[in-house]
């Protein structure tokens, strides 16, 4: 799982994305149920054009009760997008979005203690991670809640990714389900925003390990 990483600021978001208009944002360190930048289709036009939102990272599903939530969304398995409760309907909706990253942290255990290590990309832009969006009402006040989720992908074969997360003594080392966030590639970002349900899940892959500018924060 991650459950932190470092979001550009808006300008910088709008001119890699190629996003108009100006969103307030400031970047910096995101944390689950805390405010963070994502990109999704526009919804005012019938156009296909990007837009930039804010919400809290942390999907709140349509059947939510309040805003705080007792279970974690920060983070979505992708094997379970068609079926689980709180992320089928997105999914389903084509409401996917990208979630803007200068670097994410994950947590390395190979000395037998909690190692933070920062990952960045090679080539020095922005990770665009892979990420589904849902708008929530507030039934006691009516209110627009906008939020995300983050999602993961089994890395157990990742040369890189599989060293992270604290491994599991009752399974086998091919077994352990580490986890890596989803990067979705620049010329892809199309695809994956207003793409069909299948060239979506085509996108759903790990990054290769020399793509990775990875080490101990």
């Amino acid at each position: 799982m991650c459950t932190r990483y470092i979001s550009p600021e808006a300008g910088d978001i709008e001119r890699h994305w190629h996003l108009g208009g100006r969103t307030p944002w400031r970047g910096g360190e995101v944390f689950p149920n805390y405010p963070g930048a994502f990109i999704r289709a526009a919804r005012d036009t019938t156009e296909a054009a990007r837009e930039l939102v804010v919400g809290q990272w942390a999907l709140i599903p349509w059947f939510a009760k309040e805003r705080k939530l007792k279970f974690p969304t920060c983070n979505a398995r992708s094997e379970e997008l068609a079926g689980k409760a709180s992320y089928k309907q997105p999914w389903a909706r084509g409401q996917r979005c990208v979630i803007p990253a200068w670097a994410f942290f994950e947590p390395n255990w190979e000395t037998g203690k909690h190692v933070p290590w920062i990952f960045r990309r090679a080539d020095g832009l922005p990770w665009g991670l892979a990420g589904l969006w849902n708008t929530w009402v507030d039934p006691a006040t009516g209110e627009l809640v906008e939020s995300y989720t983050m999602l993961t992908l089994n890395a157990d074969q990742h040369p890189l990714m599989c060293r992270m997360h604290r491994p599991d003594p009752k399974r086998p080392s091919e077994l352990q389900d580490k986890r890596s966030v989803v990067p979705i590639a620049p010329e892809d970002v199309d695809a994956w925003l207003f793409g069909t349900p299948a060239q979506a899940r085509a996108l759903v892959r790990l990054a290769p390990v020399d793509a990775f500018d990875a080490r101990p924060a």
